[in-house]
């Protein structure tokens, strides 16, 4: 089972042979995330064809699982940020209470999206080279199909 990363269904709307290929031969084990819901979502809005790119997600999103966050991905999410400040962080505890782990290279959507593939056990897909640095953290598996 996989967990599609936004940069990857991107690729996909927009015909990235291998990524299409892929994720065709694949389709019945495909999820995406609500927080990749919401990034679409966002591109749409922030869009100059707001309608069409409406359309297109929509048509993307009804034809895969779309997996919730709840309180168990909540936790699996504060393991994993740990466990980022314990291998990329300040090696003193005291400085990394002030420390932001955006500094590190990591954005809290790709967190939240990290945690529901390492929480439901599925394989992240993604062309993120700063999530890609997390293959193994937490048992998270990351493949990238760009």
């Amino acid at each position: 089972m996989y967990l599609l990363d936004t940069n990857i269904l991107l690729d996909y709307l927009h015909g990235v042979e291998s990524t299409v290929i892929k994720a065709n031969d694949l389709f019945n084990l495909i999820s995406i995330s609500v927080i990749v819901k919401g990034e679409l979502f966002h591109g749409v809005y922030m869009s100059d064809r707001v309608d069409d790119n409406k359309r297109l997600v929509n048509e993307l999103i009804n034809t895969v699982n779309v997996i919730s966050i709840d309180e168990n991905t909540s936790v699996v999410y504060a393991n994993l940020k740990k466990l980022i400040y314990e291998r990329f962080g300040p090696r003193d505890r005291a400085k990394r209470r002030n420390f932001k782990i955006e500094l590190l290279g990591f954005k809290d959507n790709d967190l939240w999206i990290a945690s529901t593939a390492i929480q439901y056990r599925l394989i992240l897909v993604s062309s993120d080279s700063d999530l890609t640095r997390l293959h193994g953290v937490a048992g998270l598996k990351i493949e990238n199909w760009s």
